[in-house]
């Protein structure tokens, strides 16, 4: 607006210019309020008349202009109004979104037992911040257990997939002392909720005692052990077994795995949408590659750099949900408290 009174009182020409007025409260939708809009509406309402008089523009014109710019502040005011509507709707939807995330999800603390533990959770809708990729790390009778798992589908249903699956996981690694039987525990619970062609795969995994580390893995991508020596393997399942939820519909059953753990020693449980993640060329994220790289002492700052590779390797925004939990011993033990 400025640079059209400018160039309408210097170079002349004001009577062209007048119509690109209206540009200023259109602009002013975008980041003001209604008031905000009109204030702007009646200061370039207020500048045309005086551009109009200054260039002797006849009456039926100005009055056709100043038409135009009050119909046009008056849009963009309703405009500006129905804008900052959404977003208090937005907020408040975020606000119960981050609600239910912190009931669902708990955020897991630093240490956990003898571990060291960081989490990493990226939804494929921001404005949810939320999805069906679930985790869950418990301190037990029986030794530290977590899950890992992704919930087919997308939506409401696969939140609630994931608190049935969590809450069950949670009662049931208090109670069970075999970790077969949480997964049973869990298995029998989807069974009876499901519908039949919803699944959920997930790993189990227990460290019921010192060296000793179990999983049961149920369809789910196998977690990375990252040795003390710097080595990271796929742990595969030697007998795989079904997602959760489909048992009924094969005669395989899950296995219990038993793999050593030592001091040092660091377990990467992930979901698929770290290794489904594709570039623009279709190139899947490497993961096992990305770990061995950014692999420290500090599993908050692997995390952290893996995903910052994963957001660069897609080009900026994930298209499913993400989950990366990183266990890790401590090659030292702790000092006994005073």
């Amino acid at each position: 607006m400025s640079l059209v009174v400018f160039v309408g009182l210097l170079g002349g020409g004001g009577r062209v210019l007048l119509p690109l007025l209206a540009a200023g409260p259109a602009l002013a939708a975008t980041t003001s309020g209604p008031h905000g809009v009109l204030c702007v509406g009646l200061l370039a309402t207020g500048l045309g008349t005086t551009l109009g008089i200054h260039d002797s523009a006849p009456n039926r014109e100005l009055a056709a202009v100043l038409s135009a710019l009050t119909v046009v502040t008056l849009a963009s005011s309703l405009s500006s109004a129905v804008l900052r509507r959404r977003e208090r709707v937005l907020a408040a939807v975020r606000s119960v979104a981050e609600a239910a995330q912190h009931a669902l999800l708990k955020p897991v603390p630093e240490r956990v037992g003898p571990f060291q533990v960081a989490v990493h959770y990226s939804a494929a809708a921001a404005e949810a911040r939320i999805g069906g990729d679930l985790y869950a790390l418990v301190p037990t009778p029986h030794g530290v257990r977590l899950i890992v798992g992704d919930v087919r589908g997308k939506g409401l249903p696969a939140v609630e997939t994931a608190a049935l699956v969590l809450g069950v996981f949670r009662e049931a690694a208090y109670d069970e002392p075999d970790l077969l039987a949480v997964v049973g525990r869990i298995e029998r619970s989807l069974a009876r909720n499901l519908d039949g062609d919803d699944f959920v795969t997930a790993v189990v995994a227990g460290y019921p005692q010192a060296g000793q580390l179990e999983l049961v893995n149920c369809g789910h991508a196998p977690p990375l052990l990252v040795r003390a020596s710097g080595g990271v393997v796929a742990a595969e399942p030697t007998h795989p077994a079904p997602p959760l939820g489909l048992r009924a519909l094969t005669s395989e059953t899950p296995s219990l795995q038993v793999l050593p753990f030592g001091r040092g020693d660091q377990l990467l449980l992930y979901t698929d949408g770290v290794t489904e993640a594709r570039d623009h060329g279709g190139e899947f994220y490497p993961l096992a590659e990305g770990l061995a790289r950014h692999v420290s002492e500090e599993p908050a700052r692997t995390l952290t750099a893996l995903h910052d590779e994963l957001l660069e390797h897609v080009g900026g925004r994930l298209h499913d949900d993400a989950a990366l939990l990183l266990l890790r011993k401590p090659a030292v033990p702790e000092p006994a408290a005073a």
